[in-house]
C-alpha cells in the first residue's frame, strides 16, 4: 500500500486501509437501491464468466488479474455487446491482446475526466445500508475483486476514498459531496468534513485534484447561518441541496422545498452569487412509481417542474440537476424505465429536463450523470444511450457534466470505459433525430467527462492535466502500479 510520509496522521482521520474492488455490473446505493437480476444480467455474467477464464488461461494468468487489466475491461463489454447487441466499441482482438488493450488505456488515461458528484463517509456514520450494498455487489456477481472480501464500512471511508477515486481510475479531479438529513448524525459528511477532505487531497496532490460542496438545507433550523458560515469560512466550489429534504430518511423528511421558492430559498440564491458561487447543484429524481405510493406527499419535490422558473429568474447561476432527474431508480428498474419509453418516446424525468431549454428559453440549465448512468449502461445500455442522446440533443454536449456517485459503486473506471466505448444504436439515432456520441476521445465524451466540468468550475485544461501528470497522487498512483 503507497504511504505518504507526510500525511499519515490526517489520513488516519478519514480511515485505515484501501481496498481496489473493479465493479463491472450495476450497482446501489442508500439512494439508489439495485434492482433484482434479470436473466440478460444473467447471460451477461455468464458470458463474462466464460470469456475471462478462456483469456485468462491463455495469456497465463489468473481470472482475477485478467478482469483487472485493461484486456479484462475490453472483455467486459464484448459480452455486453454478446448480451444487449453492438452498443460499445470493443472486440475480441483488443480482449485478446493485452499489449493492444494496455496501450488503448494508456493513450486515454490522458483525457482530462472531472467527476463532480462523489462520496465517502463520515467515520461516526451509522449508515450502515451503504456496506450492505457493496456486500449485494459482491454476492451477485457484480463486482469480480470482492468475491471472497468481507464488506465492512471501512470500505466507505476516506482513504478507500481516495484508492477507488484516484488510484484506480483514470479521474483527474474530483468533488467530494454529501447529503442532508433531519437526524445530524445521519448526514453523509458534515460540511466542515467535507471541506477538510478536499484539504487533505490537494496536500497529498501538492495540486488542485479535490472541490468540495458545501450542502445547504433550506428549512432546517439556522440553515441561512449555516450558508454564511460555509462562504465565509469554508470556501466551497459550489453549493449542493436536496428538493426531497431527507433522502435517507424519507419518512422523516419535513423540510422538502421548491427550487423556485421565492421566499425560502431566493435568499440563498442571492447570497451563492454574491459570492461567486454560482453552480447550484440539486438532487433531483430517484423516486419510481413504487416509492411514490409510499411517500406521496414527497412526488412534486422530485420531478423538475421548479427549474425552469429558477433558472430563467437566476440567468447568472448555473443549475447543475443531479442524476439528470432520472426516475426509475430506489426501487424501479431500468427495464421498467425502458418499457415507458418504447410505449411513450419519453423518459421521466429525463426529457422533461432536456426539453427545458427549448421550452423555457434558458441556457442555465445542466444535467449531471451521478450514478443515473451507472444503472443504465450496465442494466440497459439502450437506455444508457438514450438518455446520453436526449441530454445531448436538448441541453447541448456542452450542458451535460460528468458524475459517477462513487464511492457507492467502487472505482469509476469502469463507469468511464463505459461512456468511452457506448454509442447510440444507428435505428435509434434516425428514429429520434439523435447525435452520435462518436469515438472514445470525441468532442462530445471529452466535454462530457471534462471539458464542461472545467469550465463552470474555472479549471484550466491543460494544466490540470499537466499538473496531475506528476503530484503526488501520480507518484502514489506509479507505486502502486
Amino acid at each position: 500500500m503507497p504511504r505518504s510520509p507526510k500525511h499519515p496522521r490526517i489520513l488516519r482521520r478519514f480511515g485505515n486501509r484501501l481496498n481496489r474492488p473493479l465493479p463491472t455490473r450495476d450497482h446501489g446505493s442508500d439512494e439508489i437501491a439495485p434492482g433484482p437480476r434479470t436473466p440478460r444480467q444473467r447471460e451477461l455474467a455468464a458470458r463474462i464468466d466464460s470469456l475471462s477464464n478462456e483469456l485468462a488461461k491463455r495469456q497465463g494468468i489468473s481470472r482475477r488479474e485478467f478482469l483487472g487489466s485493461a484486456a479484462g475491461m475490453a472483455a467486459a463489454f464484448v459480452a455486453m455487446n454478446q448480451t444487449f447487441g453492438m452498443l460499445f466499441e470493443a472486440d475480441l482482438a483488443e480482449a485478446a491482446d493485452p499489449e493492444r488493450a494496455a496501450e488503448r488505456a494508456g493513450k486515454l488515461s490522458n483525457q482530462l475526466v472531472i467527476d463532480m458528484h462523489t462520496h465517502f463517509l463520515r467515520p461516526d456514520t451509522r449508515l450502515t445500508g451503504f456496506v450492505a450494498m457493496r456486500e449485494k455487489a459482491r454476492d451477485r456477481g457484480w463486482n469480480p475483486d470482492l468475491k471472497g472480501k468481507k464488506q465492512t464500512i471501512q470500505d466507505l471511508m476516506f482513504q478507500n476514498y481516495l484508492d477507488e477515486m484516484y488510484l484506480k481510475s483514470d479521474t483527474t479531479m474530483a468533488c467530494i459531496s454529501g447529503a442532508p438529513s433531519e437526524i445530524t448524525e445521519d448526514w453523509f459528511l458534515t460540511n466542515d468534513m467535507i471541506a477538510e477532505g478536499r484539504k487533505v487531497i490537494n496536500g497529498l496532490a501538492g495540486t488542485r485534484r479535490s472541490f468540495a460542496h458545501a450542502v445547504f438545507a433550506p428549512g432546517y433550523d439556522g440553515w441561512m447561518d449555516q450558508v454564511d458560515y460555509a462562504i465565509e469560512t469554508l470556501k466551497p466550489d459550489s453549493f449542493k441541496g436536496y428538493t426531497i429534504g431527507d433522502n435517507t430518511h424519507k419518512d422523516l423528511s419535513e423540510h422538502p422545498w421548491f427550487m423556485d421558492d421565492e421566499d425560502l430559498v431566493y435568499p440563498a440564491y442571492e447570497k451563492f452569487q454574491k459570492a461567486g458561487l454560482v453552480n447550484v447543484c440539486v438532487h433531483k429524481g430517484l423516486f419510481p412509481p413504487a416509492t411514490e405510493r409510499r411517500f406521496p406527499n414527497l412526488a412534486p419535490y422530485c420531478d423538475v417542474r421548479d427549474v425552469a422558473k429558477a433558472a430563467k429568474d437566476w440567468p447568472g447561476l448555473n443549475f447543475v440537476i443531479y442524476h439528470a432527474g432520472y426516475r426509475y431508480a430506489g426501487g424501479g428498474t431500468a427495464e421498467e424505465a425502458w418499457k415507458a419509453f418504447q410505449k411513450t418516446g419519453r423518459i421521466e424525468w429525463v426529457t422533461d429536463l432536456a426539453e427545458i431549454p427549448t421550452k423555457h428559453g434558458v441556457s442555465n440549465v445542466y444535467a449531471d450523470l451521478g450514478q443515473t448512468f451507472a444503472q443504465t449502461v450496465i442494466a440497459e445500455p439502450r437506455l444508457a444511450a438514450m438518455i446520453l442522446g436526449q441530454l445531448v440533443k436538448g441541453l447541448g454536449a456542452d450542458h451535460v457534466c460528468w458524475g459517477t456517485d462513487a464511492l457507492w459503486t467502487g472505482t469509476p473506471q469502469w463507469q468511464i470505459e463505459g461512456l468511452r466505448r457506448l454509442e447510440i444504436p444507428e435505428d435509434l439515432r434516425a428514429q429520434y433525430d439523435l447525435p452520435e456520441l462518436g469515438g472514445p476521445d470525441s468532442e462530445t465524451k471529452r466535454a462530457i467527462l471534462g471539458d464542461n466540468n472545467a469550465r463552470l468550475y474555472g479549471v484550466d485544461s491543460a494544466l490540470a492535466l499537466a499538473a496531475a501528470r506528476d503530484d503526488g497522487i501520480a507518484r502514489m498512483k506509479r507505486e502502486m502500479a
